[in-house]
């Protein structure tokens, strides 16, 4: 088993609703055991900003699963839960993503580990720190060292 966490996140419809069916599904996911979520926080919207604010939390999980494995995981539950593609950064009824497997880094066109762009955004990291602010992010240090460095006016607890 390995250690991981996932990003959640929903801005369209029931957003807190979104939120939790798709940790129910997560933690019925085989290979994969929920530990802890963080609290839910309303957060703003980052990089297209012309849209509702968003509902985000982190989950901590221990998983059999590869990365490759858990990402395809996240995929179909966003899938089953109606997620649909459209504009970069837009809408979205769910969104998983992986954030960190380990210590574990992996460069590759479909997949990032760790998340490249967590270390920059709030959103990601207030819920991390949460659940593990001494979490060092391969690359880029601890968790709540991280956090000093951003602006958290745009993360509200729900």
């Amino acid at each position: 088993m390995e250690r991981a966490y996932i990003g959640l996140g929903s801005n369209m419809g029931d957003k807190k609703a979104g939120i939790l069916r798709a940790l129910e599904e997560l933690g019925k996911t085989p290979g994969v055991a929920l530990l802890r979520v963080a609290p839910l926080y309303r957060t703003a919207p980052v990089g297209y900003t012309d849209q509702d604010w968003f509902v985000n939390t982190v989950a901590e999980i221990d998983t059999a699963l590869s990365p490759r494995e858990l990402l395809a995981a996240c995929l179909e539950i966003e899938r089953r839960l109606g997620r649909v593609r459209g504009v970069r950064w837009g809408p979205r009824v769910i969104d998983l993503d992986l954030l960190l497997y380990g210590d574990l880094v992996v460069d590759e066109p479909d997949l990032a580990v760790p998340h490249p762009r967590m270390h920059e955004r709030a959103f990601v990291l207030v819920p991390l720190a949460d659940l593990a602010p001494d979490l060092v992010v391969p690359g880029r240090g601890k968790v709540r060292d991280l956090l000093c460095g951003l602006d958290t006016s745009g993360v509200c607890p729900l």
